[in-house]
């Protein structure tokens, strides 16, 4: 994209393009996202950033007007598989803020002067400015949904020390912290929609919360959002213990428990979608992990994704216009546990039903209870490591797959199949396929939802398609070909069409 096509889409204010890159204004020192909806300032005064942590990291400001680091997230970092894209997903994961630059780049598999270099090449910021920039977002929500301390937000979003904290809030909004939660955006303002994370978004303040201990946010997306199909995808599949689906359609509400770094969690999301957002809330044992919190129920709802760029793409084939159509912005769920998710792919291979019944028992067996229950919110499910080493009986399993079982799960604990935010997925996929009743469906099935390949076809295409045409957003072409095809009653098996393998589809 050139700048002239950039300039353009400042002055048409165009949404499509919020994440996807900023803009700074030399004349006021602030950066915006695209759509700002403030006077379009003149050509020679404007430079244009591809993150937010690259305008802070040339002076630049936030807008208090528009919020630009409360946008979605760009879906080129989802869409690339290089080591700047592995490097997003795992800043976004929260790595840098737990392991350091020198535990990104042992995850990426290059010195940290490579990764450095790398980034800023890009980027124009390194590992460490990125991962300011997200725990100077952390801290904005926190100071403007909770009433905690200060101090205690200081440490909680990651910073070194409340002088640390201090100076990075002043520099980055030009208020201090006390100022900043003075200056809270009004109930239902458009300024108040989300993240964290510097140019890889999370989740953004909503209506401070009057319960102890629940912090509310607003998960941006860009675009049109196909709510329903995707609160109807996780409902046929809520597991007893860990998920819950509530109320009618249209209204429902998604809860589920989260293992998190530091601590646990439960995250509630409401299906009623606000102007660009989803409420939630996260309940947290820990406020350290909220930024990690937030961005794992993104990728869950696959909240960065471009619904522009893959309707444009698709619908251009005649075997799936149709279908785009129909269901515009549908979305490609991914999960909040890759671990866990590969769990669950190897107990749903008869089908949806029978996947969550062995699921449900394998929870009431091994999950890690909660110290307090929260309806029908009873466990944590079980760790890889938990699962290598027991029994797995009483499952309803046949010995086999329990075999598949224990050998996915040994691998796992061993990291001979890693399945975190930044994996190399080609390698990933190898050491799936490796592994002793693991087929070419349940990796791909893996590579699409726990590592977000938005690039994966399952299946067989329509007679008259050209799949090669829908690259790189196959993975959302798979799940209109699903959306379409999707006439069974809910609990029965889910069949595809690879005779020697079933799975959680």
């Amino acid at each position: 994209m050139s700048e002239d096509s950039r300039y353009e889409a400042v002055r048409s204010r165009d949404a499509r393009f919020d994440g996807a890159f900023f803009f700074a204004v030399s004349t006021t020192g602030i950066y915006c996202r695209p759509s700002c909806p403030a006077t379009t300032p003149r050509r020679r005064n404007v430079t244009f950033f591809p993150t937010a942590a690259a305008a802070q990291g040339s002076g630049f400001r936030a807008c208090r007007r528009c919020r630009p680091d409360a946008v979605p997230g760009s879906a080129e970092w989802n869409a690339r598989a290089d080591v700047v894209g592995r490097a997003m997903r795992l800043i976004g994961d929260g790595v840098v803020d737990r392991e350091g630059v020198a535990g990104l780049a042992d995850r990426l598999g290059y010195s940290a002067r490579q990764v450095q270099r790398q980034l800023t090449a890009e980027l124009g910021a390194g590992p460490a400015a990125l991962a300011r920039a997200q725990r100077a977002h952390t801290a904005r929500v926190l100071l403007q949904t909770t009433g905690l301390p200060i101090a205690e937000i200081a440490f909680a979003a990651g910073f070194a020390s409340v002088r640390q904290f201090n100076d990075t809030i002043k520099e980055i909004y030009a208020l201090t912290p006390s100022a900043l939660r003075d200056a809270r955006p009004s109930p239902g303002s458009r300024s108040s929609t989300s993240p964290p994370g510097g140019g890889t978004s999370s989740g953004g303040p909503a209506v401070p919360s009057g319960t102890p201990g629940v912090l509310p946010l607003r998960l941006a997306y860009r675009g049109p959002y196909a709510a329903r199909q995707i609160f109807d995808y996780l409902a046929r599949r809520a597991l007893d213990g860990i998920e819950e689906v509530t109320g009618e359609p249209g209204r429902r509400t998604y809860r589920r428990t989260l293992r998190l770094p530091a601590g646990t969690g439960i995250a509630e999301v409401d299906e009623a979608t606000g102007d660009g957002w989803l409420d939630c809330r996260l309940h947290l044992t820990e406020l350290r992990d909220l930024a990690t919190a937030a961005q794992r129920v993104r990728r869950l709802f696959d909240l960065d994704a471009d619904p522009y760029a893959v309707g444009e793409r698709l619908g251009a084939d005649p075997a799936l216009a149709p279908l785009v159509a129909r269901r515009p912005g549908l979305r490609s769920p991914g999960t909040v546990d890759p671990e866990e998710l590969a769990v669950r792919a190897v107990l749903g291979r008869s089908g949806t039903a029978a996947g969550r019944a062995h699921g449900a028992r394998l929870v009431a067996a091994h999950g890690e209870p909660l110290p307090r229950p929260s309806g029908t919110l009873t466990h944590l499910f079980p760790p890889a490591a938990e699962l290598a080493d027991a029994p797995l009986t009483g499952l309803g399993l046949a010995p086999s797959r329990t075999a598949v079982l224990r050998a996915l799960a040994t691998a796992l604990t061993a990291r001979d199949v890693v399945l975190d935010a930044g994996t190399d997925r080609d390698r990933a996929g190898r050491a799936l396929r490796a592994l002793p009743g693991i087929g070419p469906w349940t990796a791909g099935y893996l590579r699409m939802r726990a590592l977000g390949d938005p690039d994966v076809l399952l299946g067989a295409p329509p007679p008259d398609a050209d799949p090669a045409v829908w690259s790189p957003w196959r993975s959302y072409a798979t799940h209109y070909l699903w959306a379409a095809a999707h006439a069974v009653p809910t609990g029965a098996p889910e069949r595809h069409r690879n005779p020697t393998e079933r799975i959680d589809a």
